[in-house]
C-alpha cells in the first residue's frame, strides 16, 4: 500500500485530462441550462416550474465543480473560450476567481492543520479554546459554523464572505468582486423586469439559494464528519490530511452528476489536478483509497456532521459543545 509523496505520485497518470471528454461535460452542463430555462419560461403548472427550480439550482452546483476543477488546471488550460465561459460563471455565482484561487488553494494547502485551515474553509478550535473564550466569541464562533448559517449560504458564504468582505479585506487583490456583485444583481433585474416577479423567484433567487446551501454544505461535510482528524502544523502532512481529513461522501447516481463527483473529495485533496469525471476511474483501480472515511447526505449523517463544533484534543475527535 502506497503512503505519502509516493501515493501522490501514483495518482500522476490520472491527472490528465481528456480534452473532449471535458468540452462534453461543460457543453452538456450548459445545454441543461439551456433546457431548464427554457422549459420554466413555458405555461406549465406551478408544481412543475418549482421542482425545474431545484434542478436549476443543482445544475448551478455541477457547474460549479466544473468552474472549481478549471481553476484547479486540471482541464480545458489555454482556452481562451474556456476562460470566457468560466470568468463569467464565476462573477455570476459571486466567486470571482481572484478570491476563490486565493481562498481554495490555501485551504488545500492547510486542510486539517489546527489553527490555520479556516482561510477558505469553517473556523475550528480546540475544545480547550473554545471553554476559554468569552460569551460573545463563544456564539460569533457557533453561529458561523451553524446550519443556519451553511443553509443561507447565499448570503453568508458566497455574497459578503467570498466578495463583501474580501474587497473590504483587500481592495487591489479582490477588485473582481464588485463587478462580481453588480453583475450578479444586474441579471436577478433582468429576471424580474422581463420575466416577473414569479420566474425571479424560480429562475433567480430560488436556485441561488438551493446551490448555494448544497455547496455550503458539502463544503463543511467534506472536512466536519465523524472520525475526521485535525493536527497541529508539526504532526501535519499532505496526503494524512487527505487520506484522513477529507471524506467520502456517498452518493447515488443523480447526485454524483450533479455534484459532478466531488463527493470523491479524499482522492480529489490527494492530487487536485485530476479532472472530476476520472475520480472514479482512480477509486477502482487504487486500492489505498478504497477505504475512505465515508458520510453522506442521508438525515442522520446530515444531523451527525452539523452537530460537531469543536476538537477534542484528549478525544481525538471532533464533538458537539
Amino acid at each position: 500500500m502506497l503512503e505519502g509523496k509516493q501515493l501522490i505520485l501514483a495518482t500522476q497518470k490520472y491527472a490528465v485530462e481528456d480534452r473532449a471528454k471535458s468540452w462534453m461535460h461543460l457543453v452538456i452542463t450548459m445545454l441543461t441550462f439551456v433546457l431548464l430555462y427554457t422549459s420554466i419560461l413555458m405555461p406549465i403548472p406551478l408544481w412543475v416550474k418549482l421542482i425545474i427550480s431545484i434542478f436549476i439550482g443543482l445544475n448551478l452546483v455541477r457547474m460549479f465543480v466544473i468552474y472549481h476543477d478549471y481553476l484547479h488546471k486540471a482541464i480545458l488550460q489555454k482556452s481562451i473560450l474556456a476562460e470566457v465561459i468560466f470568468t463569467i460563471f464565476g462573477m455570476y455565482i459571486l466567486a470571482p476567481q481572484s478570491i476563490w484561487r486565493r481562498s481554495h488553494d490555501y485551504h488545500h494547502k492547510h486542510n486539517s492543520k489546527l489553527y490555520t485551515s479556516s482561510v477558505g474553509s469553517f473556523p475550528i478550535v480546540t475544545k480547550e479554546k473554545f471553554e476559554s473564550s468569552s460569551a460573545k466569541d463563544k456564539s460569533i464562533y457557533l453561529f458561523v459554523r451553524s446550519p443556519f448559517v451553511i443553509s443561507m449560504g447565499y448570503f453568508f458564504a458566497f455574497m459578503y464572505g467570498m466578495c463583501i468582505q474580501s474587497f473590504a479585506s483587500s481592495k487591489e487583490k479582490h477588485w473582481d468582486t464588485i463587478p462580481a456583485l453588480l453583475f450578479h444583481f444586474t441579471i436577478g433585474a433582468a429576471f424580474w423586469y422581463f420575466f416577473g416577479v414569479k420566474i425571479f423567484l424560480l429562475g433567480f433567487l430560488f436556485p441561488a439559494l438551493i446551490s448555494s446551501a448544497l455547496g455550503t454544505y458539502l463544503f463543511y461535510a467534506q472536512h466536519n464528519f465523524p472520525r475526521v482528524s485535525f493536527m497541529d502544523k508539526d504532526g501535519w502532512t499532505y496526503s494524512d490530511a487527505a487520506l484522513e481529513s477529507s471524506s467520502f461522501m456517498k452518493m447515488n447516481f443523480i447526485m454524483r452528476w450533479f455534484t459532478a463527483n466531488i463527493g470523491y473529495h479524499h482522492i480529489h485533496h490527494i492530487n487536485a489536478r485530476i479532472p472530476f469525471y476520472r475520480l472514479p476511474e482512480v477509486l477502482a483501480a487504487m486500492p489505498e483509497f478504497q477505504h475512505p472515511k465515508v458520510t453522506s447526505l442521508g438525515l442522520m449523517d446530515i444531523y451527525k456532521c452539523l452537530r460537531l463544533k469543536v476538537w477534542d484534543v484528549e478525544k481525538r475527535e471532533m464533538v458537539g459543545v
